[in-house]
Formats: C-alpha cells, structure tokens, sequence
C-alpha cells in the first residue's frame, strides 16, 4: 500500500471537517449555546425557588450550590450528543453524506474530525454555563484541571454517542426516540438533581452503571471539591468508556455501516 498524499494523517482535511461542525452550530448560536444557557438557568431557577430553602445542604453545601454543576455537565453531554447526531441524521435524510465520505479522510479522522466539532459545542455551553455560576451564585472552581478534563471527556463520550445514534438512525424518528427514551433518561437519572447516596441500595448499584453519573460527579468535584465517589475511578470509567464508543465510531464507519448504499 503506496504512501497517502496527504500524509500518515490528513491534517487539512481534519481540520475542514472540525470547522464545517463549529461553523455548523454557531450559524444558529441561539439555538445551540444560548438555549441551553437559559434552558439550565430555568431549572435552577425552578429547583431553587421550590425545594431549595427547605433541601437543606447537600454534601456540606447549599442545594442551589450542589445543583449547579451537575446542569452544567448535563447540558455539555446533551450539547455535544445533539451536534453529531444530527449533523449524521441530516446529511443522511438529505443525501448528502456522501460529500463527507468521498474526500480523502479515513474512519478515524472522520471520527476525530465529528468528535472535536461536538466536544466545542459542549465546551462553549460550559464556559456560558460557568460565567454565569461565578457571577449570578458566587462560586468558585475548586479543581479546575478536573472540572476540565471531566468537561472534555464527557463531550468526547457523548459526541461518539452521538455518532453511534446517527450512524444507527434512518429518519428523524428513530433520532428522537433514541434521545427521548435513552438519553434522556441517562442524563436525568444520573445524580444531576441528587445525592445517589439519598437512594435505596439497589438503586444506587444501578446508578453506578450508568457512565454519566461519573461524568455528573467528576464535575462536581471539579467544582465543589466533594463528590458521591473517587474522581479518579470516574476518570478511569469515563475513560474507558469514551474509548470503547469511539472504538465502534470507527469501526462502523471503516464498515461503512449503515452509511454506504
């Protein structure tokens, strides 16, 4: 097999494919990073004037507090999902997928190329998220590093995620069935809104299969300094399962699974 032209990998290409993803939901910014922004502020909002002045603290600090990261998490995961699954959805109902995979790019520059366009749109929605946290409620970033690398991995799981949900889905209606009744429920029953430690036993051995509460936790102890487990089991579960998801992108899409007629 002859050396490609443009190289071991396709840098231009790559770089083309992570700017048409960012120019792509930064055309419609108020649906993409200013919704979500006031989408989390509501729930605050909502979560505070009903049960926050009678919740008490949670893990040594007010309920409002204890909130705020995990809606910051949970709306980078569902930004980040929403940004590749329906870039895929799209070209696919409009016939135009082949335009992206006729160019020189292989499966996993492909992969790289969706991810990194995801993982930005996650990534802005938690910098507005975060802005508005320091200015509106006062609070800090007790481990930033952590706070970011959870950030970032969290928009890499659920942008491949989104691929997966993509590649899968034929028509708007399996897109959204997937979202509304899988998820959906992941996110919220994650440990965004609770301690999972208020939960009965059984339950909360099922929440600790659940990737996301690792990711809702892993911020909250970027933010907080406090958390429902150690940060770096999350880190090695949200590792581990962020290489796993990306390891099928590339597999379906060297297959052309689902992509090719």
């Amino acid at each position: 097999m002859g050396v490609r032209r443009f190289g071991r990998v396709n840098w231009l290409g790559v770089t083309t494919l992570c700017k048409r993803e960012i120019y792509r939901f930064m055309a419609v910014w108020t649906q993409t990073v200013a919704a979500p922004l006031v989408t989390a502020g509501l729930f605050l909002a909502v979560f505070s004037l009903a049960i926050g002045p009678t919740r008490g603290q949670v893990m040594g600090v007010p309920y409002v507090n204890f909130l705020a990261p995990g809606l910051l998490m949970m709306t980078v995961i569902q930004n980040a999902f929403a940004n590749t699954s329906s870039s895929l959805v799209i070209a696919k109902v409009q016939g135009n997928i082949v335009d992206t995979l006729m160019p020189p790019l292989s499966a996993g520059e492909l992969v790289a190329g969706y991810v990194i366009g995801g993982m930005a749109r996650g990534v802005f929605v938690a910098i507005a998220i975060l802005l508005a946290m320091v200015l509106f409620l006062g609070m800090g970033v007790a481990h930033p590093l952590w706070a970011l690398i959870f950030a970032l991995l969290g928009g890499a799981f659920m942008a491949g995620l989104g691929m997966i949900a993509g590649i899968y889905a034929a028509k708007f209606d399996q897109m959204a069935a997937i979202t509304n009744f899988v998820i959906t429920p992941l996110s919220f029953l994650s440990g965004t809104f609770y301690s999972v430690e208020s939960l009965p036993k059984a339950l909360q051995v099922i929440t600790h299969f659940n990737p996301i509460f690792y990711l809702i936790d892993g911020m909250r102890y970027g933010v907080l300094g406090t958390s429902d487990s150690s940060a770096w089991l999350g880190l090695s579960v949200c590792g581990a399962s962020t290489a796993a998801i990306l390891g099928l992108c590339w597999h379906w899409l060297r297959r052309g699974y689902r992509l090719k007629a």
